[in-house]
């Protein structure tokens, strides 16, 4: 008693296919992996943080030469070292972002 055989498991599953749907149980397991991917760079964040001397900060002309995309998974996954350095580089994305916005076929300059 007390243990779950595969024929209590497969009563589970199919509850849950049929509460929830076959529709949103991706999107929902979609959203759970993100969520672990957060919490995951962030505890990382606060062991990087928490270690005296353990940035590290790729070389200035390296972080501008990336593409945008890279920079955001980057700073994403905490491969920046400083609170300093993340703020630059999402001051520097917005600035992209205004850029390649005001570049947009259809973009009207207000």
């Amino acid at each position: 008693m007390g243990e779950f055989s595969p024929s209590h498991w497969l009563i589970v599953g199919i509850v849950v296919v049929l509460f929830f749907g076959s529709k949103r149980l991706p999107d929902a397991a979609r959203a759970l992996g993100r969520s672990m991917r957060i919490l995951k760079s962030e505890t990382q964040g606060l062991r990087d943080d928490a270690a005296p001397g353990a940035d590290a900060a790729p070389a200035p002309a390296q972080a501008q030469a990336q593409a945008p995309d890279a920079i955001q998974h980057a700073i994403q996954d905490g491969a920046f070292g400083t609170a300093q350095d993340k703020r630059d580089r999402a001051a520097r994305l917005r600035e992209e972002a205004a850029r390649i916005e005001s570049t947009a076929p259809g973009a009207t300059n207000t």
